[in-house]
């Protein structure tokens, strides 16, 4: 090779023109089964430089160039949208990445694995040791069956972080009234009536985007079993939406709701207005996602903390994305090899240290006592089996059902019952077009 030196060439775009790509077919130099030349890595991944993910991944790639100096690779940096509307299509070609990120779920990975467009790393994942580092719950988003369905069959990705939510909390108003973070239901609920009793609308959410669904979803997890959740999220058995836990939590929404925990014009909010009601101090508390977490810290003017939501045993949350190998990647052993390295401890550290939530880290040698806490929290969670995933994996299309009900909910257009008549129809629909079609 000349001059035996790494090359790293990134920023590359090749997403847009899909097509394109498709239908060039061009000789990627091997033979789609790991077999190429062997001198090159192409990896694609949608991660900020400046974020915990993006900043890891130069790491990994820092390393694995340390350690194969012969091989030149080459970063193509995407966006989340063009991977995920495109990824059908250009995988189907030859001129594939080696490795890339993409999403979880059925509707994703699952229908790219269940299209023969991925490649098995069962293997991998058991002579590599990946299946004895990666807990139980964390696992379960990188297996899919012959269907495309989460859960089980071959490992089809591999997640180096996780995500989940929680509650975020004002301290400082929280001091205001005499209350204490609460550490059951029954006391949440009290700081709730406290301070809607004084006049403050308690808890800041969104009614047009993802917020309301999840906090939908956590009081569906107070009231749940792990197998219920395995019916809703796995399809292990048939799902009835007005069974006691989905029953409780929609009538539990609908009574907070005319309670007045939630502001009246909710439905029309989207995340970004959440978030900044919660930075600005308009409200209190704030259920939402780890991903939120970083913006806090650079922005939140007050005392502020974070915790799960109290008594629940499952929580909202999975793995981040997963690095997969397409079917017709050239040179599967390298992708292997860096899907290895991500990993490692001193990359799984980066993650940790930046609150990235690594799934094989070790929350004590963080330094910072927030990002330290919300890790603790995320581990304490994987210890205890307690990822539920999201309430709109289960189908395609769910996402829109759910903001769509609990907007009517919110609206009081819609009574629990109608609400729940909804979702289900939605879900009976969807699983049976994923386990027919």
């Amino acid at each position: 090779m000349a001059g035996q030196r790494k090359k790293v060439m990134a920023g590359a775009l090749v997403l847009a023109l899909p097509l394109a790509l498709a239908a060039c077919g061009g000789d990627s130099g091997g033979d789609g089964g790991g077999g190429g030349d062997g001198d090159t890595l192409t990896i694609w991944h949608y991660e900020n430089d400046d974020s915990a993910m993006g900043q890891a991944w130069a790491k990994a790639i820092e390393i694995f160039s340390d350690e194969n100096p012969d091989v030149t690779v080459t970063v193509e940096n995407q966006t989340f949208e063009q991977i995920q509307k495109n990824a059908k299509i250009f995988l189907t070609g030859d001129d594939v990445p080696d490795v890339m990120e993409y999403n979880k779920g059925n509707a994703t990975a699952g229908q790219l694995a269940s299209q023969g467009l991925l490649t098995p790393l069962t293997d991998e994942a058991e002579s590599r040791g990946w299946a004895d580092t990666l807990p139980a719950s964390i696992q379960t988003t990188a297996t899919y069956d012959e269907q495309g369905l989460m859960g089980s069959g071959d490992w089809y990705g591999v997640p180096n972080y996780g995500e989940f939510v929680g509650v975020y909390y004002n301290q400082d108003m929280l001091d205001q009234y005499g209350l204490a973070v609460p550490t059951t239901f029954d006391e949440f609920e009290n700081v709730l009536k406290t301070f809607k009793d004084n006049g403050v609308t308690p808890i800041a959410t969104a009614g047009s985007e993802y917020p309301m669904g999840q906090l939908w979803y956590e009081l569906v997890l107070h009231y749940a079993d792990r197998d219920l959740i395995d019916q809703y999220q796995l399809f292990t058995e048939d799902v009835d939406f007005h069974d006691a836990a989905f029953q409780q939590a929609t009538e539990k929404l609908d009574e907070w709701i005319k309670a007045g925990y939630v502001a009246a014009d909710s439905a029309a909010l989207t995340a970004e207005d959440m978030g900044v009601s919660f930075i600005n101090g308009t409200y209190p508390l704030m259920v939402s996602g780890s991903w939120w977490f970083g913006r806090l810290v650079e922005e939140i003017p007050f005392t502020w903390g974070q915790a799960l939501f109290p008594e629940n045993a499952m929580h909202p949350g999975s793995s981040g994305n997963l690095w997969v190998v397409p079917e017709n990647a050239a040179n599967k052993d390298l992708a292997y090899e860096f899907i290895d390295i991500t990993l490692r401890p001193e990359v799984q550290e980066i993650l940790g240290q930046k609150g990235g939530l690594p799934v094989a880290g070790d929350s004590s040698t963080i330094t910072d006592p927030k990002t330290q806490e919300l890790t603790e929290n995320f581990e304490a969670i994987l210890g205890d089996d307690g990822l539920a995933f999201y309430p709109d994996w289960p189908v395609p299309g769910f996402y829109d059902v759910i903001v769509s009900e609990f907007q009517s909910l919110i609206n009081q257009s819609k009574t629990p019952d109608e609400v729940l008549d909804g979702l289900s129809s939605a879900y009976e629909s969807g699983k049976t077009d994923l386990l027919e079609g």
